[in-house]
Parts: C-alpha cells; sequence; structure tokens
C-alpha cells in the first residue's frame, strides 16, 4: 500500500492567478539574496542591485502620471468572476473554436491568463481615443462594493461608462491608467512570435508610444503605421483637416521572433517579373546600391570591380580576354558608390549576374530576381492609402449587413473589413490555427475579417472578442432598433456575416461561443466584506457564509456545465473545451473535458460515492478534479491511495 497522507493534495485556484506572487518568485529564484529569511523582497538590496554604484544618480528618464501605481495593481489583483457560457445566442456552439466574450476587459483578461498564456498571435485593439466625448471604463472593483456586473439594471440596460472630458484635471492620466493594466494582462497572452496592433489617433498617440515602451520594451517597437481612413478631411478640425489615423505595432519579442510576415505582391507588381529562362520567371534588378549614404570610403568591401564578357553578360571578378569590360558601382552623378553584394556572394551566385550595356554608355550590372515557390512577397508598406480602408466603407458594410441605410447603422465609426484583413494577414502566416484577440470589439469587424480572410486563403484562423456591454443612449439608432447595449451589436453583427458566409456556401469555422462575464459559483469569492467591520470580524463572516452556501445541498445543480467551465478556467483550459458524460459511472455524474492541451475528469457532485471511487482505478492514469466537500477524510483518503498525484480538489 502506497504510503499516503490526506494533507497532500492537489487544489485548483478558484481565483485567477496572482501575477505579482508569480513574479516575485521567479525573480526570488533567479536571484535569492534579494529576499530576507522571511521571504520578503529587500527593497534596499533590489535597489543597490540596479543602482550605479559609482555615481549616485537622482534623475532619470521615467514616463510617470498620477495613478499609475494604482492602475498597476489592478492588472495583478485576482479576479474573483467567471464566465458563464450562452448558447442562445452562440453559433454552432458545440463545434467552433471561435469566442466573443461580453464584458469587463480587464476582468476577463485576467480570467483568461491562466488558459490563454503565451497562446495569441496577433491582437487588435481599437481603444477610445481620448478625445474629449468618448467613455472611459470604471474599473472599479473594491470588495466592499458589487461588481459592476451584479448591479441593478445592467443585465437589462447596459454598463454605463464615464465620460472623460478635456476639463478634467487628469484626463491623461485616466486614459493611461485604464489602459496599462489593460496592456500589461495582454502582452502575457502574447506568443513568442506574436504582435499587438493599436488603433490611435493625434489625442493620445505620443502617450500611446511611451506607454506601450514601457509594457513592451522600447526594442519591441517595430512601426508605426498612417492610415488614411477619411480622404475629405473632418472639416470640424480647427486648423487642418485631418484624414489619417495610426496603428502603432510591437512584438512580444521583435528582434528574434518572426513578428510580421510578407505580404503576396500583387499583379502589377507580378507583371514586372517579364523575364524567364529554366529556372523560372524574374526580373532585373541593378546590383548598384542606391542608397546614397553608401560609398566605397564607408563600404569598401562592397566597392570593386566586375568584368564583363560583352557578348554574353556574364560576369567574373577576373579579367582577361573574354571578360574584359569593366564596370563600376558608379553612382546618377557619375561618383563612385558600392554594390549590394561583397566579392563571396557574388561568386555564389553569379551564374544569376548579368552585364547589361545602358543608353549612357555606362556597362551595368544587374541580378536575376527569380519569383519563388510560394510566390513573390514584398515588406508591408507604413503608408495605407488605400481607398477600402475608409470608415464609409465599414459604414457601408454595416448598413449592407443591417439591410439599412449609412446613416441607420446601429454603431457610429466601423473599421471596414479589409483594414483588420490587411492587419491580420500581415501578423499570421495562412493563419494555421493562429488565434486572433480583440479586447475592445466594438461592433466586431476583427471576427468579420477573420472568417472573411479564411474563406479568401483556406486558413483556419481563431478569433476572441471582449466586448463590455456598454449600454446605448436611448435616441441613438442602435436603441432604436432594439440593441440596448454595444455587446449585442457586436454579437449579432458577426452572427450576419457569418450567415452571409455560409450562405456562400464556403466551409470554414464560421460559428462563435458566447460567454458572459458573472459572479462565481464558489461563495469564497461572493462574499462581500463589511467596511464597518475589522479584519477579525470579516474573517468569522466569511467561515459562517461559506458553511452556510456548503450546508445548502445542491449549490451547484442549476448551473452544472457553467462551474464545469469555471472549474476548468482556472485550471487552465482554453474556453473552446469539449466536454461529456462518462458512462461508465453509476453512481456519480462525471465529465470528460477536454482541449487541444489537456484532458481531465470532473465530477461537481455533492458527494462522491464509494462506487465511482471503485470505478476510479481503471482511469488512475487520468487527471480527476472533485469538490473537496464531496470527501470525507476517508473517502480523500481511498481515492488519493487510487490516483496518487492525479486527484485535484477545488
Amino acid at each position: 500500500m502506497k504510503n499516503i497522507t490526506t494533507n497532500i493534495t492537489n487544489k485548483i485556484d478558484k481565483q485567477s492567478p496572482d501575477l505579482r506572487q508569480e513574479m516575485l518568485d521567479k525573480l526570488k529564484k533567479l536571484y535569492p539574496p534579494l529576499f530576507d529569511n522571511e521571504g520578503m523582497l529587500n527593497q534596499d538590496e533590489l535597489e543597490q542591485l540596479v543602482s550605479d554604484f559609482s555615481t549616485p544618480q537622482t534623475e532619470k528618464y521615467e514616463f510617470n502620471w498620477a495613478g499609475k501605481q494604482q492602475s498597476k495593481k489592478k492588472a495583478f489583483t485576482a479576479s474573483k468572476a467567471t464566465l458563464r457560457s450562452d448558447e442562445k445566442r452562440s453559433v454552432d456552439f458545440n463545434n467552433t473554436d471561435n469566442l466573443i466574450i461580453e464584458g469587463d476587459n480587464l476582468e476577463v483578461l485576467k480570467l483568461l491568463q491562466k488558459s490563454y498564456f503565451g497562446k495569441i498571435k496577433c491582437i487588435y485593439i481599437d481603444p477610445p481615443y481620448n478625445t474629449g466625448n468618448d467613455f472611459i471604463y470604471p474599473d472599479d472593483y473594491s470588495e466592499d462594493k458589487q461588481a459592476y456586473w451584479e448591479k441593478s439594471g445592467v443585465k437589462q440596460d447596459g454598463v454605463k461608462l464615464d465620460t472623460n472630458t478635456d476639463s478634467s484635471g487628469r484626463y491623461h492620466s485616466k486614459w493611461l491608467s485604464m489602459m496599462y493594466p489593460r496592456l500589461l494582462l495582454a502582452r502575457n497572452l502574447l506568443k513568442e512570435d506574436g504582435a499587438i496592433f493599436v488603433s490611435i489617433d493625434d489625442n493620445e498617440a505620443h502617450n500611446l508610444r511611451k506607454l506601450m515602451d514601457e509594457v513592451f520594451g522600447e526594442e519591441n517597437f517595430i512601426t508605426q503605421v498612417v492610415v488614411q481612413t477619411n480622404p475629405r478631411g473632418r472639416s470640424l478640425d480647427r486648423h487642418f483637416a485631418k484624414t489619417l489615423e495610426y496603428v502603432i505595432v510591437y512584438g512580444k519579442n521583435a528582434d528574434t521572433n518572426t513578428s510580421i510576415f510578407e505580404i503576396q505582391k500583387g499583379e502589377k507588381a507580378l507583371a514586372q517579373y517579364n523575364k524567364g529562362d529554366s529556372q523560372g520567371q524574374y526580373r532585373l534588378l541593378e546590383l548598384r546600391n542606391r542608397n546614397p549614404v553608401f560609398t566605397r570610403k564607408n563600404r569598401p568591401n562592397l566597392f570593386y570591380p566586375i568584368f564583363i564578357n560583352k557578348d554574353t553578360g556574364e560576369v567574373s571578378l577576373e579579367k582577361d580576354e573574354v571578360f574584359s569590360t569593366e564596370a563600376l558601382p558608379l553612382n546618377s552623378k557619375m561618383e563612385e558608390g558600392c554594390w549590394t553584394w561583397g566579392k563571396k556572394k557574388f561568386e555564389k551566385n553569379k551564374k544569376d549576374l548579368i552585364g547589361n550595356l545602358a543608353s549612357t554608355g555606362v556597362w551595368r550590372i544587374f541580378r536575376k530576381d527569380y519569383i519563388p515557390s510560394d510566390g513573390a512577397t514584398t515588406k508591408e508598406k507604413t503608408l495605407w492609402i488605400d481607398s477600402s480602408l475608409n470608415h464609409e466603407n465599414g459604414k457601408e458594410e454595416m448598413a449592407d449587413l443591417f439591410n439599412t441605410s449609412g446613416s441607420s447603422i446601429p454603431f457610429d465609426f466601423p473599421k471596414s473589413v479589409e483594414y483588420l484583413k490587411k492587419i491580420i494577414n500581415v501578423s499570421t502566416q495562412w493563419g494555421v490555427n493562429d488565434v486572433c484577440l480583440d479586447f475592445f470589439a466594438g461592433s466586431g469587424t476583427t471576427a468579420h475579417a477573420v472568417m472573411d480572410l479564411n474563406k479568401e486563403d483556406g486558413g483556419n484562423r481563431k478569433f476572441i472578442l471582449i466586448q463590455i456591454p456598454e449600454s446605448t443612449d436611448e435616441k441613438s439608432e442602435a436603441y432604436k432598433a432594439g440593441y440596448k447595449t454595444i455587446s449585442e451589436i457586436c454579437i449579432e453583427r458577426v452572427k450576419r456575416a457569418s450567415k452571409k458566409i455560409i450562405d456562400g456556401g464556403n466551409k470554414i469555422d464560421a460559428g462563435f461561443k458566447v460567454f458572459k462575464l458573472a459572479s462565481s459559483h464558489f461563495p469564497e469569492n461572493t462574499f462581500a466584506p463589511n467596511p464597518e467591520k475589522n479584519d477579525e470580524e470579516n474573517k468569522k463572516a466569511l467561515v459562517a457564509y461559506i458553511s452556510k452556501a456548503i450546508s445548502q445541498k445542491g449549490l451547484f445543480k442549476d448551473g452544472v456545465v457553467d462551474l464545469i467551465y469555471e472549474i476548468a478556467l482556472k485550471d487552465g483550459f482554453e474556453l473552446t473545451l469539449k466536454m461529456y458524460k462518462v458512462k461508465e459511472f453509476d453512481e456519480n455524474v462525471v465529465y470528460k473535458v477536454t482541449d487541444s492541451h489537456k484532458e481531465a475528469l470532473i465530477c461537481v457532485d455533492d458527494s462522491l460515492e464509494d462506487a465511482t471511487i471503485k470505478q476510479l482505478e481503471r482511469h488512475k492514469d487520468q487527471r480527476f478534479i472533485c469538490l473537496h466537500t464531496s470527501l470525507n477524510t476517508t473517502k480523500k483518503w481511498n481515492l488519493q491511495n487510487i490516483l496518487g498525484s492525479n486527484l485535484w480538489l477545488v
């Protein structure tokens, strides 16, 4: 018999991960001297480690604002909420791998940390631009107050967000405090070769760059794209009629991993490949380096004569009777420049070089640039002026989906589908199971773009959208059309786009699962301490609250599926998990839960019967999760004897 004691048990945390403690644990493992004998971080030791011992410094370059530290705390405060499924508002719930989550993105991002850590390839967000008229998320989750989704009227009318007017003394600070914790959590979710794209305009572009430098690292800045979204310009602007906005792009690890891919060349560019030989079609590119900065003086290894057979155009580094005509990398002013290749690369690839006599009488060297087997590609430009990216296109697309005129669409200023397709295409290589996350989902253009792009190139990208149930204005077209919240518009828009794609005979995943941010099933997470009582009194009240909840047999009977989702999510399962009842268990209902990475057996019955414990002997190699309240001491000991480390309690 195994030597097992009843206090050795794996436990599933009922809250989202404590990211602050995880970071401290990693720091302690990396450098133990930073911690005292009681395991507490010694701030003096840390200060000495990062300081310059030779020169005391009182000033440093940093980006700061009122409320920064408090906003950072919000990112690392565990969430006590959960996500509940909403099958009625979903499309193809049991088969799809796409998600739309209704709830505040800060809380939802916390809940996704364990399941989606390092799994997201592309993040796109279109946050409030802080124009003085838009809304800022409240982020008020103190334990002595009700969470916003529990407040009166939320389910019926949505959440009222606060307007951040420019008369506020902390106008920029409020916006930065709203963005900071969300970006910190978003970075955790990115894959090592992932990238994040943020739409913004002039109001906060400068602050956003500095904020993202801090969160993602200045070295991971990729580019700032300029997008022409309003060619006519805004007539109400004071000095210049603005026509553009920006997309700021950062990688998770841009220096060592491919975050951005080249795109396929269009027909006009492919027409330049107008020559061919046994190796395929090619175009001629001059070997002379056209950058005026590069000269013989600063690139001496790239300056050397090339000799040409003027009858065949063949080239050589050695001059003889056949290769007698000399070519030098002279620039347009006939001054000494340099080649793009050094001698070593020249020798390796000289069969693909050819000399050509220009009309000026000067011999030039060209290289054959062949179309690769997987197609000709090019780098995406940082100036986007395609008419398909205009905001008017976004309005027309929504008007088409909702069978209405552009002035009556239920959402103001939706991004065009082509706008998002351009971003997703450059950050996902053919979209093989790449996940795209948008946690300011708005009208749901990101989901529409993912499905449309999969339809075009046969990709298998997935999407996760998060949108707060922000209430619509009673005077708006959306409210008049029956949409009480922005999240309702998002779900309906994606549903209509999905139907259009499916009706077109396209065999792609055009479904989505809907989840709603909600209160936890566990009493530990729903208890609200009384601010008028001290800590000891609140601890006693918590114990009494939990005892009363446990004594109510059948506490979870009405929400077994959602309870399993909560347990699985906090155990690290993805929300696209599959679950089904295991038929062989007679006395208890046991579910098998699987996703693309893991699996487990889960039972949430009030009491685990002896017959079930016996039957689990046939599953000793599988993880088994049950409620700790379903086991007495004897049953727990017996179960540990059978399952060992595969027993997990919640």
